[in-house]
């Protein structure tokens, strides 16, 4: 209990700690007026700043449940507060075990210190037909929403892990793009419409907009197809600034399942044609099989073939 109070201390003098050796510290609960009520709305969240990402070891899902005792099959709620959001983050996923284990074992205590009631749901992506991404954040949209009533949904690539836990994982008057400022990119965004990543969108944001397309099979053009969407229906993208939005990727070979799309630039040239009738109102899959981890949810499912 000292050594947590000491460590508040520093935090509230300081204003944020350059970074922490271990993502999973045990932070005092707080409220915080962005995302909760009651009578402690008023305070600060107990948020350090920048942090230090390593992934160089491996990680091992017993070791970081033994971490997150307050998670419950990828659901957690703040014990102390009331959220004014409820979260779910939906990842698009296949052959990335050790992505995921680093993805959990920074961003559960990154969304806990931001005092989030919040749900994690890992939707994977059966067979070995050419990866869809976009078709499975509709599913993730949709199996969220069976699961819990949602009203804030951010949709995360499994190997993109925020640097600094001031870039809030909720929902704003406008779309939100978080992964800003890219390692890969040399901390800087590549282009204004750019909305790939990480980005949250509320409930209302996502059906004005349809959803996501269904019919970008392999790599590439999704994300700015639904910057093109977001655009057309009259919103425009918000963001943090660059140095709450740096993110690292975690690097990775190719993946032969999700070759570059030769289509993309294509479809995109013709968003405002397709949009109204290729997103979620047109959502066709099939669940294969629901696991409850203590750290997520996972939905493997047959979304078809190209």
């Amino acid at each position: 209990v000292h050594a947590l109070t000491y460590r508040m201390f520093l935090v509230h003098l300081l204003g944020f700690v350059t970074s922490v050796p271990y993502p999973n510290s045990r932070l005092p609960l707080a409220g915080n007026g962005s995302s909760s009520t009651n009578n402690i709305s008023n305070s600060l969240p107990p948020t350090v700043g920048p942090l230090r990402v390593e992934v160089s070891d491996l990680m091992y899902l017993e070791q970081i449940r033994q971490e997150l005792l307050l998670v419950d099959r990828g659901h957690y709620k703040p014990p102390q507060c009331l959220s004014v959001q409820k979260v779910a983050v939906i990842i698009p996923y296949r052959h990335r075990e050790q992505h995921l284990k680093y993805w959990l074992y920074y961003l559960h205590p990154i969304l806990q210190r931001q005092q989030l009631e919040y749900g994690v749901y890992v939707i994977e992506q059966d067979g070995e037909d050419t990866f869809n991404r976009a078709k499975l954040l509709n599913v993730g949209y949709a199996e969220a929403l069976n699961d819990y009533n949602y009203d804030c949904f951010v949709f995360s690539d499994v190997d993109i892990i925020p640097m600094d836990d001031r870039n809030t994982y909720r929902c704003h008057d406008q779309p939100r793009h978080l992964a800003v400022a890219l390692d890969k990119f040399g901390f800087r965004l590549p282009y204004n419409q750019i909305f790939g990543g990480i980005s949250a969108m509320s409930k209302d944001q996502y059906l004005k907009i349809n959803g996501f397309p269904n019919n970008y099979w392999g790599w590439g053009g999704e994300d700015d197809d639904i910057s093109n969407r977001l655009s057309i229906r009259g919103m425009s993208i918000s963001r943090p600034n660059v140095l709450i939005g740096k993110c690292k990727m975690i690097h990775h070979e190719r993946d032969k399942l999700n070759p570059p799309n030769p289509q993309r630039f294509e479809k995109i040239a013709h968003t405002r044609e397709t949009m109204d009738t290729d997103g979620i109102n047109s959502l066709t899959y099939n669940v294969v099989k629901v696991e409850k981890d203590q750290l997520f949810t996972k939905i493997t499912v047959d979304i078809g073939k190209p």
